[in-house]
């Protein structure tokens, strides 16, 4: 559609497209996409995570992605984590020399996903302790929208206001091809932006019950010692 918006002639273009359109109207169940396909909705999955980024003030030389190789299975199941992944998060860190890590802790991920970036990023961190500039670096652990923290785990909470709360929503909602449903919700029918704001309020109501003051919502975090 793009180029034929702008007059643009590219014969590759049309083969990959027609290739793409062939094998996805012909695909059976547990079929792995072809790597166009695969290459594409990586694409999709990028821009999503760019906008988001920009969005929250992100400029392009600060978004990095990893492209980790136990990722690139084509199917839901992944590779175990291996000596690249860790070295390329070593790599990575390395790089940037960061005061703060934010990780996805919820290892309630049904697709197994954060669980296995998280163990790269535990080996990353064990094997950069002795360098200087992790003196000053801490792990922060954060849950997505399937589990919160328990009250007694939580080390860290940061109190967000309605504007905040709206401002995370339309973060989320930037991620469009993951926005409409969640793939493996089970009973719960809500969407994942209405689970994660649920559970910043249920958060910040149980600090409230506690006698603490009362905010729109709070995102809690634990700090992982390494």
């Amino acid at each position: 559609d793009y180029n034929e918006k702008f007059g643009i002639k590219s014969a590759e273009a049309d083969t990959i497209y027609q290739k793409a359109q062939t094998f996805l109207e012909n695909k059976k169940n547990s079929e792995i996409d072809i790597p166009e396909v695969r290459y594409i909705k990586g694409l999709i999955r990028k821009g999503e995570a760019r906008a988001t980024s920009h969005f929250v003030g992100l400029t392009d030389d600060q978004i990095h992605f990893m492209e980790l190789p136990f990722y690139e299975t084509g199917t839901i199941e992944k590779k175990p984590i291996g000596k690249e992944d860790i070295q390329l998060t070593i790599d990575l860190i390395e790089k940037i020399k960061p005061h703060q890590i934010y990780a996805a802790g919820d290892l309630a991920d049904p697709h197994g996903t954060h669980k296995v970036c998280l163990d790269a990023i535990f080996e990353a961190v064990k094997a950069l302790k002795p360098k200087p500039f992790m003196d000053d670096c801490w792990l922060w652990l954060y849950r997505g929208a399937w589990q919160e923290w328990g009250i007694d785990e939580v080390e860290m909470a940061v109190p967000m206001s309605p504007d905040q709360v709206l401002a995370k929503r339309h973060g989320i909602f930037k991620h469009q091809s993951q926005k409409d449903g969640v793939v493996f919700q089970g009973t719960d029918a809500r969407e994942f932006w209405q689970r994660a704001e649920d559970r910043n309020r249920e958060t910040a109501q149980v600090y409230q019950q506690m006698g603490l003051a009362s905010y729109a919502a709070m995102e809690a975090f634990v700090r992982w010692i390494f």
